[in-house]
């Protein structure tokens, strides 16, 4: 099971091709679907998902699906927690479905900071050129966070020597 560093497997995952599995699945969105900063609790999930399914749901249930002891949960389990936690079903089915509603839970987590809500708020003041531009800049500071050691050693001794 991949969710033993649960706050990586996510990315864990991407990075090693490797498919989440279903409690990869529901571990992301526990970690990332926060109301008022923290986690929903075993027991406001099962609550919330017996109420949307108008079926029983218990804490215990909800805590193996997320740790993998269960695997198998029914269509309408599935369908509440989806609904519950504001993802398609698809989600735990649809590894492309689940890729880019991960994409946008990251986004979302990131927008959590001040500093990066800050900037999308002064991006969404700006004119396409300006948003433009900034996204070119983004661009570069990732590639060069990315960058190895000897490329970024590399690139430094070009822009040096292109200055002289």
């Amino acid at each position: 099971m991949m969710n033993t560093n649960a706050g990586n497997s996510f990315f864990q995952a991407i990075e090693s091709g490797d498919t989440m599995t279903l409690s990869d699945k529901i571990d992301k969105l526990f970690k990332t679907v926060r109301p008022q900063g923290r986690e929903y609790s075993y027991d406001e999930v099962a609550r919330g998902c017996s109420e949307l399914s108008g079926g029983t749901f218990s804490k215990a249930y909800v805590w193996q699906l997320r740790v993998g002891q269960r695997d198998n949960p029914t269509k309408r389990h599935l369908e509440a927690l989806a609904q519950f936690f504001g993802v398609p079903v698809a989600y735990f089915f649809d590894d492309a479905v689940a890729g880019r509603v991960d994409a946008q839970l990251d986004l979302a987590v990131a927008l959590r900071g001040a500093g990066v809500r800050d900037i999308a708020l002064r991006a969404a003041e700006m004119d396409d050129a300006g948003r433009q531009a900034l996204s070119r800049i983004i661009t570069e500071v990732n590639a060069l966070r990315t960058a190895s050691p000897t490329q970024r050693d590399s690139e430094s001794d070009s822009d040096r020597n292109s200055d002289s």
